[in-house]
């Protein structure tokens, strides 16, 4: 399979613009008072919170193709899901869970090592799918 070049995308702003909207979005359900719809369960909440800092952190590894910048977007990423259960803990409506930021930093890492691991041109391809056209 041939990599392709760690160049900036295209569409770079656009990209990092939706990728900023889906921050914003975690923040918002992480800090409101009827939190994130699911299917209900522990281990759902759990790969929930997973998945969403794996997407959040696989999206900006391919934004952000210079290692050293990634290492400072996981660590924010993480900062950012323990301070959001903190503040949950704070709001009286949500709950605290130490379970949760467990979750949030395994999906950092989890998305940081798929984007070694090749993950990180799927914005590329969609942009050169699109110019194709």
């Amino acid at each position: 399979m041939s990599r392709l070049p760690a160049s900036r995308l295209r569409f770079h702003h656009f990209w990092l613009v939706i990728g900023l909207s889906i921050v914003c979005l975690i923040i918002y359900l992480s800090l409101t008072t009827s939190g994130v719809p699911g299917l209900g369960g522990l281990l759902n909440d759990k790969v929930s919170h997973g998945l969403g800092y794996f997407g959040l952190m696989l999206w900006f590894a391919q934004i952000f193709m210079v290692n050293k910048i990634r290492f400072f977007i996981a660590l924010a990423f993480i900062a950012m899901g323990v301070v959001l259960e903190f503040l949950q803990g704070y709001g009286g409506v949500r709950v605290y869970e130490v379970a949760d930021m467990a979750a949030n930093t395994t999906g950092v890492v989890l998305g940081w090592i798929a984007a070694i691991m090749g993950l990180d041109h799927i914005l590329a391809r969609v942009e050169q799918k699109l110019l194709k056209k």
